[in-house]
């Protein structure tokens, strides 16, 4: 199993009761994990937007004396040679061996099927099924339920914000959805997590795919499944919850027993209708 700078740091995590500002610190330290041994503490906060002592106090509570103590400790567990080898790569290059990075991460989680498992019978089960995405991370909601919708019989994409995604929830809910799938990305927006809360409130079991398990959508989450987003250029990639995305279909199709059969009757259409060139 592949040990990456962002398992590690999640497993640091793990067990401690953090507060919103220190989950706020450890959700940046997971987008950066190559590169926080290496930051200051000021550098730290900046990158979190929060205070230094902010800094020195989350890592108290993570039983360090300090930061330059868990600083040290997250040095000392790095890879030989890990502020090194990006030195042989272009910007560029980096920034694809940080996505690479991220699904070997995402290849380790899913060691334990048992969340996805989970998450798909969950899916599976909901009539109809609302998929929501704001902002950047419409495209992800808009890629997963073009599939969805072949081999699922109701799904219903939610990838624009506004006063009537709430309506659209209730909605849902009325025509016996029974759950929501959310792909939340960075900069998350505050209407997503507005949005999550009230679908929990209608009764909702809200599955989430995020950047990260602190992402501020954890809150409002169910059952959310982490798979961490590229910071390197200028703006963010999201290799891992694409493929999480699709890892997701698969589980829920496992749970649709006429699944197949919706495929091979949409391939029956496709070519009576000449719809794809081959």
């Amino acid at each position: 199993m592949t040990d990456s700078p962002a398992a590690r740091l999640q497993a640091l995590f793990e067990g401690h009761r953090l507060t919103p500002t220190q989950r706020r610190i450890a959700h940046s330290m997971v987008r950066r994990a190559a590169d926080v041994p290496f930051l200051s503490s000021v550098e730290l906060a900046d990158l979190a937007g929060v205070s230094q002592p902010s800094v020195t106090r989350f890592a108290v509570a993570l039983g360090f004396d300090g930061y330059p103590a868990l600083r040290r400790h997250l040095r000392e567990v790095a890879p030989a040679g890990q502020d090194a080898g990006n030195g042989a790569f272009n910007e560029y290059q980096q920034a694809v061996e940080a996505e690479i990075e991220n699904l070997r991460h995402l290849a380790d989680a899913l060691a334990d099927p048992g969340p996805v498992h989970r998450a798909g019978r969950i899916l599976a089960a909901s009539r109809p099924l609302p998929v929501l995405g704001l902002r950047a991370a419409a495209s992800q909601a808009y890629g997963f339920a073009y599939f969805a919708a072949k081999v699922h019989p109701d799904v219903r994409l939610l990838h624009e914000g506004g006063t009537m995604v709430h309506d659209r929830i209730d909605a849902a809910v009325r025509a016996g959805a029974t759950a929501l799938l959310c792909f939340a990305l960075p900069r998350h927006p505050r209407e997503v997590v507005d949005t999550l809360g009230h679908a929990r409130e209608a009764g909702l079991t809200v599955v989430t795919v995020a950047d990260s398990a602190f992402a501020p959508v954890a809150k409002v989450s169910d059952l959310l499944l982490p798979a961490a987003v590229g910071t390197g250029l200028a703006f963010d990639t999201a290799c891992a919850p694409m493929l999480l995305g699709r890892v997701l279909l698969e589980a829920m199709c496992d749970d649709l027993p006429d699944a197949q059969a919706r495929l091979e009757e949409f391939d029956a259409r496709a070519v009576a209708r000449g719809l794809f060139v081959e």
